[in-house]
Parts: C-alpha cells; sequence; structure tokens
C-alpha cells in the first residue's frame, strides 16, 4: 500500500503562485510515477501533471505549460507542483496519484490521496 497525502492548497488571486506538496509513504517502491490531476465543480477530474520518480522530463496538459512545474525529491519521497500566473479556471481540488502500471506518460493510477483545495481569485 502506498498512502499520498497532499498540502499546500489555498485561496490566491489571479497572477499568483502556490506549491503543492504530496508526501508518499508505504512500498513507494512499487510505483514509477507520480501525478497530479484536479477536478473543479462540476467537472470531471482532469490530468494536469506527471514525472517518474526514475527521472526524465515530466509531461503536462497543454492548459498549464509554462506555469506549472512537477518535480519530485526522491529522498523525501514527495512531488511538489509549483503553480504559477494562476488563473480563475485552475480553480479545483488538486490530487495527487501514484502510478505502478503503464508507460509514460499513460499510467494507471492505484493510489490517491484526499486532495487540497485550489481557489484562485479574479
Amino acid at each position: 500500500q502506498v498512502q499520498l497525502v497532499e498540502s499546500g492548497g489555498g485561496l490566491v488571486q489571479a497572477g499568483g503562485s502556490l506549491r503543492l506538496s504530496c508526501a508518499a509513504s508505504g512500498r513507494t517502491d512499487s510505483t514509477y510515477a507520480m501525478g497530479w490531476f484536479r477536478q473543479a465543480p462540476g467537472k470531471e477530474r482532469e490530468f494536469v501533471a506527471v514525472i517518474r520518480w526514475s527521472g526524465g522530463n515530466p509531461y503536462y496538459v497543454d492548459s498549464v505549460k509554462g506555469r506549472f512545474t512537477i518535480s519530485r525529491d526522491n529522498a523525501k519521497n514527495t512531488v511538489y507542483l509549483q503553480m504559477n500566473s494562476l488563473k480563475p479556471e485552475d480553480t479545483a481540488i488538486y490530487y495527487c496519484a501514484a502510478g505502478s502500471r503503464g508507460v509514460f506518460p499513460r499510467y494507471e493510477y492505484d493510489y490517491w490521496g484526499r486532495g487540497t483545495q485550489v481557489t484562485v481569485s479574479s
């Protein structure tokens, strides 16, 4: 089992920044990659970004390219999502997930955190 805990969400004005963290524990060696997803009210969950524990370039959804950066600290089993130039449409609950099956950048995610709320005011 893998446990994931997100933190760092909050309320920010448009144009501002936030950094989300996702701390992983348990059998993290059974996972290949970590992803960030988000779900806005009334919308389906959306993929945001993914990074492999082993390194290599991350992958982003087009709507966040150039604004969001995903990174990892293997020693801390923690993944980050630096979000800059935030827009009201970025408002959502952000979830991290651990993927143990699949081929980059498309994984099957077996473990999910509970999410952290990000609200961007205009």
